[in-house]
């Protein structure tokens, strides 16, 4: 206190001197010119400027002011402390809270977290209530705000109970009663497994098959002369629907494996085997086409023992049985060989209860809405049950077998059509039967949740990946500019956001040439997943990026032509119609259009666009050559022009068209000619066996003897997309 007491002391003092200082020169200077103004001005003047300074009165005031000042804050502080500053409040915050979460945890309006987000890169406008933020716009509203910042490891939701429906315990073994096999055919495509399926159903399904192939799964009923019956599944043999074949072995109890005798082992052949395996599931082996000529079910056996399929004949287990699905030799033999393996496998199955099962193939009709093909596998469905498969549930009004007419019950490994969904399940999920509607909602609300949850999972993992890159940038950027001037960094900075501007129309035409959006449309679930499953192989777009917008079931709709007129994309449809208005509608749009019932003439199809957005490729076509016999140069003006003497050996020399000198192999030079003479004349063609001079349009150029002259034309050729689908 003293110190301050003596400091404030000397600052009086000093002020106190210049005042008076600046009064004595004053004085001085009004005495010098007193002459030349009146007496009452003087006097008047006088009285103004030689007032004295009270000094030492202002000394003595001002220092017992801050004397008292001083004293009463020390008491002040002696009586009770200074309260500590107010501890900022504490806000608990976690990565990717939306708007709306963020202000209830700051216990603000949503519009104080608009206004803190104000006057930074984040778009206001497109922020909405239900948007998330990224951790960077967490802390600036926080900071803004005045809070401290509490992270938390992860949302505190509220716990939800679990309300999935689940598969009963397993039954008593009392209760089971024998049931039918469910037999599943496979094979390589074209080996005769739905002509066989034909036989024994006594049908003609084969010939209502596009293109031969089987394009889908096809779940019958088969009841034998015996009074046995078997559920087959006849799944596609073609390369791209080998899902549908896992899918088919996760429901069958067995698998006809059918080989042709005159074909043998092929690549689905060896697929089928890995999916039989897998399923833990037994083979019966169907060696087809005995009735060929060239047929040789012996080799196929043989062939068969590299993939661990060994026959009876040869020691193993597995069943071989030797037919003709044309002719119908030993059919029964099959049949009663699947029975007899059936009968070792003791199937039974319990028909009360709640009814469980498998959505094998899903569609949507025109006039019935959302049909599923299903295998019951446990209980007994009847109409008015009601169901729930994936995230869709369904009360059943109609039920049919596969050759359409209605029934009111489906026991144990029999196949029905399901009507009354709701939506459409996917071909492969677990039917399940719930006691009521509410019910069903519940247990499809809850399938939703979940899987919401896990893509919130996913979605926070990516915004955390993309921070950490973010940070990264900028600790690089960080980096690159630290040691830079600051007029080099400007000019940097400026030439990289050039380097970003929005493209030219004409740009962006041609990054758009490189790109082929596809909409894609089926008949039933399973062959929509196929022909994805193809594209998924797609593996050429340094080529032209292949962009899938949209795929769904069912035909296509104005909806598909709006989407892909958007996008300037192709549609796709595989056993799906389109109506004359949708049509007309497209062409209108200029919107493509390509249906097709048969999935390697689509994929085929989808490469041809492909390669439609390719640029040219440019190929020479040689006319003629001419081999070097002997060199010299001529005078043209001041500069000497090398001249080749040649004669043409293939084809002929046009003067017009382009040339290219080889020379040991390599490609020397590639121009065009500036004068072709025969003998002394000026020439445009020179024809086999003729002898012609030649100089060309760039003088450096050296003539060796033995050297070859090329004549040729350049064309441009449609270029094809590299990628290879497998078949």
């Amino acid at each position: 206190m003293n110190r301050k007491i003596l400091k404030l002391e000397n600052l009086l003092r000093f002020h106190t001197i210049c005042r008076q200082l600046h009064s004595l020169c004053q004085r001085r200077m009004l005495a010098q010119w007193r002459h030349m103004f009146s007496s009452a001005y003087a006097v008047h003047t006088a009285q103004l400027y030689t007032r004295p300074w009270q000094t030492d009165a202002l000394l003595r005031a001002a220092l017992s002011q801050r004397r008292l000042l001083v004293t009463k804050k020390e008491k002040r502080s002696q009586k009770s402390p200074l309260p500590s500053t107010k501890s900022k409040k504490e806000v608990e915050v976690w990565l990717g809270m939306t708007v709306e979460e963020l202000a209830r945890a700051m216990e603000k309006d949503i519009d104080c977290v608009y206004e803190s987000l104000m006057n930074t890169a984040i778009d206001i406008d497109s922020l909405e209530t239900h948007s998330r933020l990224d951790e960077v716009w967490i802390k600036e509203v926080i900071k803004k705000s005045g809070m401290k910042l509490k992270w938390s490891k992860l949302k505190q939701d509220k716990v939800r109970e679990n309300k999935d429906a689940v598969k009963r315990p397993q039954a008593d073994p009392a209760l089971l009663i024998p049931r039918s096999p469910v037999v599943t055919i496979m094979g390589h495509v074209d080996h005769g497994k739905t002509t066989l399926l034909d036989k024994l159903r006594k049908t003609q399904v084969a010939a209502m098959e596009a293109g031969g192939i089987t394009q889908h799964i096809g779940a019958f009923l088969v009841s034998l002369p015996s009074g046995e019956k078997i559920t087959f599944l006849d799944t596609p043999g073609h390369a791209a629907f080998s899902a549908m074949r896992a899918r088919g072995t996760q429901v069958t109890d067995i698998v006809i494996l059918v080989v042709a005798a005159d074909d043998g082992v092929m690549k689905q052949t060896v697929e089928s085997i890995q999916h039989a395996k897998d399923a833990h599931v037994p083979i019966v082996l169907a060696i087809n086409k005995c009735d060929k000529a060239e047929a040789d079910p012996e080799k196929v056996k043989k062939e068969l023992l590299a993939y661990d399929v060994v026959c009876e004949d040869y020691g193993g287990d597995v069943q071989a049985v030797h037919v003709s699905a044309l002719t119908g030799e030993n059919m029964m033999a099959l049949a009663e060989a699947t029975i007899a393996l059936a009968e070792m496998l003791e199937l039974k199955a319990d028909p009360t209860g709640a009814v469980e099962g498998t959505v094998i193939e899903s569609f949507t009709d025109k006039g019935r809405g959302p049909v599923t093909t299903a295998i019951i596998q446990r209980g007994t469905l009847r109409k008015g049950s009601i169901l729930v498969a994936g995230k869709s549930w369904a009360k059943v009004r109609l039920m049919f077998d596969e050759n359409g007419r209605a029934v009111n019950e489906a026991y144990p490994s029999m196949p029905v059509g399901i009507i009354g969904w709701r939506d459409l399940p996917s071909a492969g999920d677990e039917i399940l039967e719930v006691e009521s509607e509410p019910r069903a909602r519940e247990v499809v609300d809850w399938r939703k949740y979940e899987q919401e949850q896990e893509k919130n999972k996913e979605d926070l993992k990516l915004i955390e990946e993309k921070r950490k890159e973010h940070q990264e940038a900028h600790r690089k950027d960080r980096e690159k500019y630290g040691t830079v001037h600051w007029k080099e960094r400007s000019y940097i900075k400026y030439r990289e956001k050039r380097q970003q501007q929005p493209l030219k129309p004409k740009e962006k035409l041609e990054r758009d040439s490189n790109v082929l959006p596809v909409i894609v449309k089926g008949d039933v679930d399973g062959s929509v997943e196929a022909i994805l499953n193809v594209m998924d192989t797609y593996d050429a777009s340094h080529e032209c990026e292949l962009d899938l917008v949209h795929f769904g079931v069912g035909d296509i709709s104005e909806n598909d032509v709006n989407l892909a007129e958007t996008f300037h994309g192709v549609i796709y449809g595989f056993n799906v119609n389109a109506g004359n208005v949708i049509q007309q509608l497209a062409a209108k749009k200029g919107v493509k259009i390509k249906l097709h019932k048969i999935i390697y003439r689509l994929i085929e199809d989808l490469q041809e666009e492909l390669s439609s957005r390719l640029p040219c490729i440019v190929e020479e076509h040689p006319i003629g050559e001419a081999s070097i016999l002997a060199t010299f140069s001529i005078t043209e003006g001041k500069k000497k022009v090398p001249v080749a003497g040649c004669r043409v050996q293939k084809g002929q020399i046009e003067k017009q068209k382009k040339f290219k000198l080889i020379r040991n192999g390599h490609v020397i030079w590639k121009g065009s000619l500036i004068s072709l003479k025969h003998h002394k004349d000026d020439t445009s063609v020179v024809k086999t066996g003729m002898d012609c001079g030649l100089s060309l349009d760039e003088e450096k150029i050296e003539f060796k003897v033995g050297d070859a002259i090329i004549c040729y034309e350049e064309k441009e050729v449609p270029a094809k997309t590299s990628w290879d689908p497998g078949f």
